[in-house]
């Protein structure tokens, strides 16, 4: 998450599917997929479609069956994961405007009618700024911002947990710029 501060607007950047372990893993996916399918469809046809192996050697039933479905199933998943970074999904910002006295909370969805999602709220709803950290197995560190009488919304984005410094940071930082207590350290 980025932050841009102009004197009395913050807004911060919210990464959403567009990020680089997204990208190696669609390529590394789409790759495999095609290789099985490939392997797959070469068993079928006794034709090696590909250089580096001898995939004729494979019993169509049951081998390459299984080699066609695994690269079916791949590429799907690879689909599935190129489209997600195509639109973005969870990408958008998080703005504090003091000139306006908004708060506006913008991210990008699936598809559809409700593709985009847009809070806005004013700024003497905000109440505090949460910063919520569970370490173990599977480590959670996210920023909440508490709304009177609405909840907690998230800040950070989903997926990596963001480094415990930069965590502290940014949830400091933004309680200062909205004159609001700090929570959870």
């Amino acid at each position: 998450m980025t932050a841009i501060a102009a004197g009395r607007v913050l807004r911060q950047e919210v990464i959403g599917s567009r990020r680089l372990s997204n990208l190696f893993w669609a390529v590394v996916v789409t790759l495999g997929g095609i290789g099985f399918l490939l392997s797959g469809i070469s068993s079928y046809t006794k034709v090696n479609l590909l250089p580096f192996a001898n995939p004729t050697v494979l019993v169509f039933v049951p081998q390459g069956i299984v080699m066609g479905f695994y690269g079916v199933a791949a590429i799907l998943l690879a689909t599935f994961l190129w489209l997600l970074m195509a639109w973005n999904v969870g990408g958008g910002y998080n703005e504090f405007n003091h000139e306006t006295g908004k708060i506006t909370i913008f991210r990008q969805g699936y598809p559809g009618k409700n593709r985009k999602l847009a809070l806005s709220y004013d700024l003497d709803e905000a109440q505090s700024v949460k910063v919520d950290i569970k370490e173990g197995l599977n480590p959670k560190r996210a920023l909440y911002l508490k709304i009177r009488k609405r909840g907690q919304i998230p800040l950070t984005r989903v997926g990596q947990p963001v480094a415990l410094a930069e965590l502290e940071n940014q949830g400091a930082a933004l309680a200062r710029f909205l004159q609001v207590p700090l929570e959870g350290l």
